[in-house]
């Protein structure tokens, strides 16, 4: 069972560790490419606080962007910020973000994210803590897959991993740790089966399409390495 105080208690963390790291940069840097294509890091630090604020929306009932055109030209908007403004807004929507958490609610009940996708209100802050881990790597300053907590790769790779099951563009995938490491099934049911082993973090790449997206994998069982479509 998901447990949204641990969650929210992790997102706190993770936002303060962000935070130190962004605060150690300068205005030259924001401009320079991030390990996302046509994005600087300027692009990644105005859709974390864009984010937080949607989520915000999310928790109060309202859509959590007005729409996706209103989403990137809100990001194109605030990418070019200098450092300070960029830092107040990230403190300042992670701390409405989890402002909005505070209240008695039900956390039971279902809340509908962006394109139609509805999960529990409890499962929100597991997803808040997603985008500010992954986020983090993919500015590029140093932080890097291998870095982030054992019980959050773990779960990412589990959500990812359950994402891309029952997709016919996805062949019937098995994802095995080392030794006694947890395993993880997904994919479709079309196509010749994958067996794929390597590090967690590497399995993590692979399911995101990040870093290496598995290059460095074994594959133990199938000819190649799965291409995921675009998250």
């Amino acid at each position: 069972m998901t447990d949204h105080v641990h969650d929210l208690r992790s997102v706190h963390e993770a936002t303060d560790r962000l935070l130190t790291a962004v605060a150690k940069l300068d205005n030259a840097a924001l401009s320079e490419e991030s390990h996302l294509p046509g994005w600087t890091r300027g692009h990644i630090l105005a859709h974390l606080a864009r984010n937080a604020d949607a989520l915000v929306n999310v928790f109060e009932g309202r859509p959590m962007y007005e729409s996706g055109t209103a989403r990137d030209s809100d990001i194109a908007r605030d990418a070019g910020r200098p450092l300070e403004e960029h830092l107040r807004d990230l403190r300042d929507s992670g701390e409405r973000f989890l402002a909005t958490t505070e209240p008695d609610q039900d956390w039971s009940r279902t809340v509908e994210l962006r394109n139609g996708v509805t999960d529990l209100a409890a499962n929100v802050p597991f997803r808040r803590l997603i985008e500010v881990e992954l986020h983090h790597v993919d500015l590029n300053i140093g932080y890097e897959l291998s870095d982030l907590s054992r019980e959050f790769t773990e779960r990412e790779i589990a959500f990812l991993a359950d994402r891309w099951s029952g997709r016919p563009d996805v062949p019937p995938v098995t994802l095995k740790g080392y030794g006694d490491e947890p395993v993880w099934h997904t994919g479709g049911t079309e196509g010749d089966p994958v067996v794929l082993e390597g590090p967690l973090d590497e399995l993590l790449g692979w399911l995101a399409g990040r870093d290496l997206k598995g290059a460095h994998l074994a594959v133990v069982t199938g000819n190649d390495l799965p291409v995921l479509p675009a998250l």
